[in-house]
């Protein structure tokens, strides 16, 4: 059987899962440019972020989906990223136990206030708890809602409980 060549990934899971690391990892490894969807909806500006319009954010992600090759990472499942998930050669949804994703968060957080981590955001109190409320909605509906609307992709989803278990598809 020949193995499939992947060049589109598209990496889902909650605040703290490991999203963004395994991209950076893979993108690494695979030679292939990723790209974070929080980047998508804002434009990031010394003086602050500002949200990108409706079209402007559709415009800009379908540049992405259409270049030869890219790894797309972010929490979104709503209906304006499902060509993500419909170009995708696979889909990995990193499900991390959610302990290990809060500890995750209060780690970032520390790191970050302690400039030892570099942050596309003003790591902010009021931003620390909105992570952990947007950990709960994951945990909660996120998860439920990925896999009932996305179901028709069952075929390209692998579901990741640890970042370890990736090396058995890319080595």
């Amino acid at each position: 059987m020949k193995k499939k060549i992947l060049r589109r990934i598209h990496i889902i899971g909650s605040v703290g899962s490991g999203k963004t690391t395994l991209a950076r990892d893979l993108s690494l490894r695979l030679n292939i440019p990723y790209y974070e969807l929080d980047n998508v909806v804002w434009i990031r500006k010394e003086a602050g972020d500002l949200r990108r319009t409706e079209q402007e954010r559709e415009d800009f992600l379908n540049s992405i989906i259409q270049s030869e090759g890219w790894i797309i990472e972010g929490v979104h499942n709503e209906d304006w990223v499902s060509n993500c998930f419909h170009h995708a050669d696979l889909i990995i949804f990193l499900d991390t136990n959610y302990s290990i994703r809060t500890y995750r968060i209060i780690k970032r957080f520390l790191k970050q206030k302690l400039r030892l981590e570099k942050s596309n955001y003003k790591p902010t109190l009021e931003i620390f708890f909105k992570m952990f409320k947007w950990n709960r909605y994951f945990e909660e509906v996120g998860k439920v809602d990925f896999f009932n609307k996305y179901r028709i992709h069952k075929d390209k989803i692998e579901v990741i409980k640890t970042t370890k278990l990736i090396n058995k598809y890319f080595n």
